[in-house]
């Protein structure tokens, strides 16, 4: 009564599509069931899906042929490219602070990896694909081992007699030891090194004070003679502040009005005054002194509120040439992106998503609506058109094959890199045409765990089909062995450097270790065993160009050495 059951349910040796999606959300389900559970502060999240893939593998299940690569690398397309959406902003604005030293020591523990990679194959006699698996699974890099993959397959295409491991077996073996490795290097530095919470967390805000400030607001009343009469123009080019002055109010008068750079300012004129608080603070100091005027904020002629840019006729258009102030009188005064507050200058472009904070009365407001589009429920809206836009220039991007002399076959950028990449430019310049980088960070979110998910389990079924017989064919004990060599002698080495020679704080090396080796479940273990949250901002600055260094590690591997 109950066959057809047990044929859906049951592994078979040469399922169908049915069976196999079956198999799929069996691995995926249990593994975020166990994903979830804790071992002491470490959850494994989503990464568990591979482990139970490897199970389900391991009792029969399988993947129908003709539908495993697609599963496969097309999981992999949406995780890095929601990565690249995710993180792009901050990779990029991270390089005017400290995000190229951190970036540099993070890619010298790759480079490292890879030499200490082929010093094992020098010395062990193992295939390059192995060590390449056993490489990706030491530093818990998925891409490297879609980018291996990847590789391996189009030198098959040119070459058909070549035969080749299948290097998902050492990333199997060794990928909880690189899990296990970082967290446990972090506990172990913490306590060699006597690292206090709360004294990292000062030097932390200390070291912030000269950087990147979030903008604030303050009133002022103009008192210094050397400054009546002159155009806000004028004072602005003398003192060279870059401030946006929202509001002004004449001495004896209650109203209130959005000035213009052509005005002249007047004594005891007030101001309201938008930018960095050591700018705001300079400026008054010159300009007069601190107010207590409660009219200025009155709202009764004027009006604050957000609007967010979802119309064409906004987008990629600078705030000089939307010009609201003359056509509608209105003021922007700050712009809020990706996390970011930007102080509204003329030649700030503005990106589909972009909320911008403006000053002005009901009517200015509500035909500003018009032009800025101000739809909430479009944004949460997804856009398939851009997002499928983006993918599908990212596989372009890493179709395009590139010939380097002496190598075999030409080197791609792969599934991994070349979406990840578009996602970064795009999220850079906000988009192309009608591709855009905005998408809520439920879509991001949602997108980046599906992608993974199904990389996972379609990888751990396909490696569990004889893990135990290569783990045991292999000696898998001596694979851990070599695998700990490239976890360990990497992360030792950058807590040394980065902690002594490059004075890092160490909430913000913990984040450099797990985006080093791009682990968010050493991530998610950080933070909570340090109870901060700074260790996700390096980590973010460090993650893309760490990801694109070792998709090229392990491709150029495969290459030079097979």
């Amino acid at each position: 009564m109950f066959d057809w059951l047990k044929i859906l349910l049951l592994p078979v040796e040469n399922p169908t599509v049915t069976q196999s999606i079956v198999a799929i959300m069996l691995a995926i389900g249990t593994g975020i069931f166990f994903g979830r559970l804790k071992l002491g502060k470490i959850t494994f999240g989503v990464s568990a899906v591979m482990f139970t893939g490897l199970l389900l593998g391991h009792f029969g299940y399988r993947i129908n042929p003709q539908i495993l690569d697609f599963i496969r690398d097309f999981g992999l397309i949406l995780f890095v490219y929601g990565i690249g959406l995710q993180v792009g902003p901050s990779f990029f604005s991270s390089f005017r602070n400290e995000g190229l030293k951190f970036n540099i020591l993070a890619v010298s523990t790759v480079l490292l990896g890879g030499i200490l990679t082929v010093i094992l194959y020098r010395f062990t006699g193992l295939k390059i694909e192995d060590l390449v698996g056993i490489m990706s699974g030491s530093v818990t890099n998925t891409p490297g081992l879609g980018a291996a993959k990847n590789t391996i397959e189009e030198i098959k295409n040119s070459f058909p007699e070549r035969v080749f491991n299948d290097p998902t077996i050492g990333y199997a073996i060794t990928y909880p030891l690189g899990v296990f490795g970082i967290i446990g290097t972090i506990i172990l530095s913490k306590v060699l090194l006597r690292i206090d919470n709360d004294a990292e967390m000062r030097q932390f805000r200390i070291s912030k004070i000269n950087r990147e400030l979030p903008l604030i607001h303050k009133k002022m009343r103009v008192t210094n003679p050397e400054f009546f009469g002159k155009t806000i123009h004028q004072v602005m080019k003398e003192l060279g502040k870059e401030l946006v002055i929202s509001r002004l109010k004449h001495s004896g008068s209650e109203a209130v009005q959005s000035p213009t750079l052509d005005m002249e300012l007047r004594e005891r004129d007030v101001l309201m005054l938008v930018g960095i608080e050591k700018d705001v603070d300079e400026f008054i100091e010159k300009v007069g002194r601190p107010s207590t005027d409660l009219f200025i904020e009155s709202d009764s002629d004027l009006r604050k509120k957000n609007i967010f840019v979802t119309k064409e006729s906004a987008i990629h258009k600078n705030l000089a040439e939307l010009d609201l102030f003359n056509t509608y009188d209105l003021k922007v005064t700050r712009v809020f992106r990706a996390g970011r507050e930007i102080l509204a200058r003329p030649s700030l472009e503005l990106y589909y998503g972009d909320k911008l904070r403006v000053i002005g009365s009901d009517e200015a407001i509500a035909e500003v609506e018009k032009i800025i589009g101000n739809s909430e429920k479009k944004l949460l809206e997804p856009d398939f058109l851009s997002l499928f836009g983006g993918l599908f220039l990212g596989v372009i991007l890493g179709s395009i094959p590139i010939a380097i002399p002496s190598l075999p076959v030409p080197i791609k950028l792969g599934f991994a890199a070349g979406p990840l990449i578009v996602a970064l430019l795009i999220s850079r310049y906000g988009g192309i045409s009608f591709i855009h980088s905005y998408i809520n960070n439920g879509a991001i979110y949602f997108m980046k765990d599906l992608g993974i998910c199904l990389f996972f389990a379609a990888v751990g079924i396909h490696a569990g089909d004889g893990f135990y017989e290569n783990f045991i064919k292999y000696n898998g004990w001596n694979w851990l062995l070599f695998g700990s060599a490239i976890t360990f002698i990497p992360l030792i080495t950058m807590v040394i450097i980065g902690r002594f020679l490059m004075k890092i704080n160490f909430l913000q090396l913990a984040g450099i270790m797990s985006g080093s080796y791009t682990d968010p479940a050493a991530l998610s273990f950080s933070t909570n065993y340090l109870d901060s949250d700074i260790p996700i901002q390096s980590y973010a600055q460090v993650y893309p160009l760490v990801t694109i260094f070792r998709i090229f590690v392990a491709s150029l591997l495969i290459l030079i050495f097979s």
